[in-house]
């Protein structure tokens, strides 16, 4: 079976900001943010998922993470989540991990 990619924003329910991440295995990937192991959220635990998006290579999902941080993406997700401060978005570093 041929390796699935998602790409996942997480809500941190400390301060109400978003993260947008990717991973081939999101919920190993939410238990390493909600363990500490990501230094990028390690602070603003605890963190839930709240949305996901499929592909089949990484390239795609590389290519979406990238479109959903930025100007356009953040209008996205604001469209979808009517988050009034989309701003609040943190930026990632690539998932080396999976």
């Amino acid at each position: 079976m041929a390796t699935e990619y998602s790409v996942y924003v997480l809500r941190s329910t400390k301060d109400n900001k978003l993260y947008i991440g990717m991973s081939d295995d999101v919920e190993r990937r939410l238990v390493k943010h909600n363990q500490g192991k990501v230094v990028s959220t390690k602070h603003r635990r605890p963190l839930v998922l709240i949305y996901t998006e499929m592909f089949a290579t990484k390239s795609q999902a590389a290519k979406r993470e990238r479109f959903l941080k930025s100007g356009p993406g953040h209008k996205f997700l604001k469209s979808v989540f009517g988050q009034d401060d989309i701003s609040s978005l943190t930026q990632t570093h690539p998932d080396k991990s999976g």
